[in-house]
């Protein structure tokens, strides 16, 4: 592409299909929205059972949904995950592997009946959805694949070394399949989300010493909303990305830089 043959278009998702999982709740939810408002279809793999919300959405902006509910950490399911969303919608041309746990202790008590689930759906899960779609991706001759790290893949991670280890690891991984996938048009980038607004941080949001401690660590002097995940998602999932490979976008107001 020239640069007299830049335009928004760019930006647009029409015709492409994505996989965003756990796409029907807290930011997997706003992950969805976003492809879905820049025109892509979605298949959204999930455990937690469809409310009919998050299709609601998607179908009100004039896209598409297809759901699945699916234990990403059975033997066989992203693979079956990958070929069902090609069989209903044609292809995958995206991936955002957004599902996640975090379950916190302390060092003492954080066992592996911690450490093991954490890593079957944060890291494995992860892999396997990206290895079966990037056999798709290169037949078609493109694709995107964008994994949701953290700040924890750069920070300690109290309470949870697994949260740390699995959010690091995905940038690694992230960095590896970039290296490999590149020279076939598909970039493989993360984002990393700080501290967001969302249901799972209701309560450190509603302790006003909790909330204190990390809204002053913050530049931008908030917690993020879901919509501020919006644009990124969509400059990783189009055109307008595709020489950006192997790249760690950190969405948190300034959070790492305080």
């Amino acid at each position: 592409m020239k640069i007299t043959e830049f335009g928004l278009d760019v930006f647009s998702l029409a015709g492409r299909n994505a996989i965003v999982t756990g796409g029907n709740t807290g930011l997997g939810q706003a992950f969805s929205l976003a492809l879905a408002q820049a025109g892509a279809n979605l298949f959204v793999p999930s455990l937690t059972p469809e409310d009919g919300t998050t299709r609601a959405l998607i179908e009100g902006v004039g896209r598409r949904m297809e759901f699945m509910e699916a234990d990403l950490t059975m033997s066989g399911m992203p693979e079956r995950v990958i070929n069902e969303c090609v069989a209903r919608l044609g292809s995958v041309d995206i991936l955002v592997n957004s599902a996640g746990i975090c379950l916190l202790d302390e060092v003492a008590d954080f066992d592996r009946d911690k450490w093991d689930p954490m890593v079957a759906v944060n890291l494995t899960a992860a892999f396997e959805l990206s290895h079966h779609a990037s056999k798709h991706m290169r037949r078609q001759g493109h694709g995107k694949i964008i994994n949701i790290a953290s700040l924890f893949s750069f920070l300690g991670g109290q309470w949870s070394p697994a949260y740390a280890a699995t959010k690091a690891g995905i940038v690694g991984f992230t960095k590896a399949y970039c290296d490999e996938l590149g020279q076939y048009n598909i970039q493989v980038n993360a984002i990393a989300p700080g501290y967001f607004a969302t249901a799972i941080t209701e309560t450190t949001r509603s302790n006003p010493e909790a909330d204190q401690r990390i809204t002053q660590h913050i530049p931008a002097d908030r917690w993020g909303d879901p919509a501020d995940l919006m644009g990124a998602t969509v400059f990783l999932a189009s055109p307008a990305s595709n020489y950006v490979n192997g790249h760690v976008l950190v969405v948190d107001g300034g959070y790492l830089v305080r």
